[in-house]
């Protein structure tokens, strides 16, 4: 009987390292699968964060088009503002010249500003435009762009 206990225990040794090697065996293939499921949730996850990438810079783009074109308008609308102040200029010019050659007709017919007017400082009085209209020929012309384009 000792051949038939040794030999039950040699098989029992095998089966148990069989079944030990379908234990590993098992085992890794469980690892292995585990191992594929994380792989698939981080290429997930990364194709979720570049889909939200994308839509961040779309609307990154639209916004900056949208700024793109806000600026354009208003460059667009100052070189207008610009274009009637440059003529607004040239006209007032033209105007002031006209105005100095009627004056130095004037003078050279009449003789009426070959004084100099007293400075306004120099006066006692305080002068109105009725009472002294020579006054204010020299003064300068204020305006500002906000009153030229009220309707």
């Amino acid at each position: 009987m000792a051949s038939s206990s040794g030999n039950s225990s040699g098989s029992t040794q095998i089966q148990n390292s069989g079944s030990e090697g379908n234990e590993r065996k098992r085992k890794r293939m469980q690892s292995n699968r585990e191992s594929a499921r994380r792989s698939r949730m981080r290429k997930q996850k990364h194709l979720d964060d570049m889909v939200s990438q994308v839509a961040q810079l779309r609307n990154d783009n639209a916004q900056i088009l949208n700024n793109i074109n806000h600026t354009t308008q208003h460059y667009l609308n100052m070189e207008r503002e610009n274009s009637v102040l440059r003529a607004q200029l040239m006209e007032l010019t033209h105007r002031l010249h006209s105005l100095d050659d009627m004056l130095a007709s004037i003078n050279s017919v009449y003789g009426i500003f070959d004084s100099p007017a007293p400075a306004p400082e120099i006066l006692t009085a305080p002068e109105t435009f009725m009472t002294n209209p020579w006054m204010y020929l020299n003064q300068p012309i204020m305006a500002s762009a906000d009153a030229m384009f009220q309707c």
